[in-house]
């Protein structure tokens, strides 16, 4: 059985490519990842289905619907925007965008190709500040930046891939592969996901902090975001992000990390002003 695992494993890797996302900047994000499907083709998908979205929060009535929230968010991920050139020189030409939904959620994101959204939710539930919320756009910036959801999709593909293998070789039926599906989710994809959290964090408090915006906002934004969850949060071993404690920890010491950039962009900012 290890045998034929390691078999369609090879099988599997063919078909990849490493590359190298980003640069790691000051806080160091440094990770060979492997691909199965270009960039021009996610991107490309991406900007369809990001259009389509926006369409219909046009047509339910929840896109954009406060011109002050909208231009403080746009204003705030204006700023950010030029400093992603610090991790990769193309994405200064991406075609950025983002937009408000009227959503009661604490959530926001960012698609591949730099197409963002973030929902009234997060900014009013948790009182959100500037610095707060270039922390949230940050982070969502930095997936983007790192193709978090190529390397997803590449590796979706990947375990399905090997999974259909060793199915036709076993005999193994549809129930059978679904069952080999779910474990190979637990053990490949949700280390990852953790491991996609943590490098978006950094990079997040570095854009922040270039862009002139304190770092350690990201550090009081998931104390609020604790608050709003409840501590209903799942075991470490199964969660998707790292664990709230764990989180805090480290957005505080690579938000002490960066703060030299940041002490250097407030330097600019009030030069410029005088």
């Amino acid at each position: 059985m290890v045998r034929f695992f390691l078999i369609a494993s090879v099988v599997v890797l063919a078909g990849c490519q490493s590359v190298d996302t980003t640069k790691p900047g000051v806080v160091g994000v440094d990770r060979d990842q492997r691909m199965m499907v270009s960039s021009e083709e996610v991107n490309a998908g991406a900007v369809k289905a990001y259009s389509q979205m926006m369409a219909e929060a046009q047509k339910k009535g929840v896109l954009d619907r406060d011109p002050a929230m909208v231009k403080r968010v746009q204003e705030i991920t204006k700023r950010l925007i030029p400093h992603t050139v610090a991790f990769r020189d193309d994405a200064g030409k991406w075609p950025w965008e983002v937009h408000v939904i009227s959503i009661d959620e604490v959530n926001a994101w960012c698609m591949p190709a730099g197409k963002m959204a973030i929902y009234t939710g997060l900014i009013q539930k948790l009182n959100a500040t500037d610095d707060e919320i270039a922390a949230v756009m940050g982070h969502e910036i930095a997936h983007a930046l790192r193709e978090h959801a190529r390397e997803r999709m590449s590796r979706q593909m990947g375990t399905q891939a090997a999974v259909g293998i060793i199915g036709a070789l076993f005999g193994i039926g549809e129930m059978g592969q679904n069952i080999a599906g779910q474990v190979a989710h637990v053990t490949l994809n949700l280390p990852n996901s953790r491991l996609h959290e943590t490098e978006s964090d950094r990079i997040g408090v570095e854009l922040a902090a270039r862009a002139g915006y304190d770092p350690r906002a990201a550090v009081t934004l998931w104390e609020k975001m604790g608050k709003v969850a409840g501590g209903n949060q799942p075991p470490k071993w199964l969660s998707t992000h790292p664990p709230h404690q764990d989180r805090i920890n480290d957005l505080r010491a690579y938000s002490d990390k960066v703060m030299p950039l940041y002490a250097q962009a407030k330097g600019s900012v009030a030069a410029a002003g005088k």
